[in-house]
């Protein structure tokens, strides 16, 4: 079996060599070099003769550092998936977001700060996204060109954006998984300042960095974006992200409601958790859309929001980092719209407007 292989970047010698080694305990996977800086991994990814298939990068390093590094591969054409690894810190969150809106794939959360020798909780998370990021490499292309055909022309057999106007609708549900920073980031951004009616987002991402998440939506948006809080009453013309580690619920007061009841699916918080109460208060008047990610979230919660009336829209694997949540979405038969990431908030906005 032709093994992943790897190249590990960090400043700090011991954790290269923790990395590493996680890393080659695993008998699909291979570190074939490391380098101590965005410089030296440039250096290095010209002497080595073959390429690496991901690379794991410290966001926070002397001389370059991550957000420089991503931007010279992207100079220089290198189109390597890159999994950020970014500590705790609210410095450190908001430059994981910075990567991730220039490209990287995916990140990781070093448990405690830029040294983490207890790393290896982390490891099963690791693991899992070097795997994801190297089968997104060898597919991604032929992915775009067999399902943009496909997907678009089902769409203009049967998408008629005058049969949806009727619902009036005064809600917006987003869920996102792997991906789904960069995508979200593309949505919320085209949005107006006013939109009359609320929005409400959940994004799988651990704690401390879906505060920097919704900071940075925020100062980029035209629409008012904040990080959901217990208790909070709904307005309109806001996005509302449910902070991490929590489930966040819609209730009939029309306050917002977080728990941290068990994950679905293994996550907290759970996209289908979302989908499902808002759908219980606005009924026919609810709009759904699942973006790229891993897994069943918002499956049962997209055909929940259907069979109530609402409307349901999935992103074309075309445009997917990953198209798990929108294929499990769209293999319900409840979806009513897949639609490419570029095409998303047009379509939004020709429902909503009247």
């Amino acid at each position: 079996m032709k093994k992943i292989k790897v190249l590990v970047v960090d400043d700090s010698a011991l954790m290269r060599k923790i990395i590493s080694d996680m890393i080659d305990e695993e008998s699909t996977m291979e570190v074939i070099a490391t380098a101590r800086n965005g410089e030296d991994l440039l250096k290095k990814l010209e002497k080595i003769d073959i390429e690496p298939d991901v690379i794991t990068l410290d966001v926070e390093m002397p001389k370059m550092d991550g957000i420089e590094a991503l931007c010279a591969l992207k100079k220089k054409n290198k189109d390597i998936p890159v999994i950020m690894l970014s500590s705790l810190s609210k410095s450190g969150a908001g430059l994981t977001m910075e990567c991730l809106e220039k490209g990287a794939f995916d990140f990781v959360p070093k448990p405690s700060g830029a040294i983490s020798l207890d790393i290896g909780k982390v490891k099963e998370e690791l693991i899992k996204k070097i795997k994801l990021a190297s089968r997104r490499n060898n597919s991604n292309s032929t992915i775009k060109k067999q399902s943009k055909v496909e997907s678009n022309k089902k769409n203009k057999e049967s998408f008629n954006i005058k049969d949806y106007k009727k619902n009036n609708i005064e809600a917006i549900v987003i869920g996102a998984s792997t991906g789904g920073p960069k995508a979200l980031y593309k949505v919320i951004t085209k949005f107006p300042k006013v939109m009359n009616m609320p929005i409400f987002v959940v994004q799988h991402m651990p704690k401390s960095f879906t505060k920097a998440f919704a900071d940075r939506l925020n100062s980029n948006s035209k629409i008012h974006v904040v990080e959901a809080e217990d208790g909070q009453t709904i307005s309109n013309d806001v996005v509302y992200v449910a902070p991490g580690g929590f489930h966040m619920e819609i209730g009939k007061d029309r306050k917002i409601h977080l728990n941290t009841n068990p994950p679905i699916w293994g996550v907290r918080p759970a996209v289908d958790k979302l989908f499902k109460t808002a759908s219980n208060i606005y009924g026919s008047k609810l709009l759904s859309v699942v973006l790229t990610g891993m897994g069943k979230d918002g499956s049962e919660g997209t055909a929940y929001i259907k069979d109530n009336g609402g409307i349901t829209i999935s992103e074309d694997k075309s445009t997917c980092t990953i198209y798990g949540m929108p294929k499990a979405a769209f293999e319900t038969g409840k979806v009513d719209m897949v639609i490419p990431l570029n095409e998303i908030t047009d379509t939004i906005m020709n429902i909503i407007r009247s």
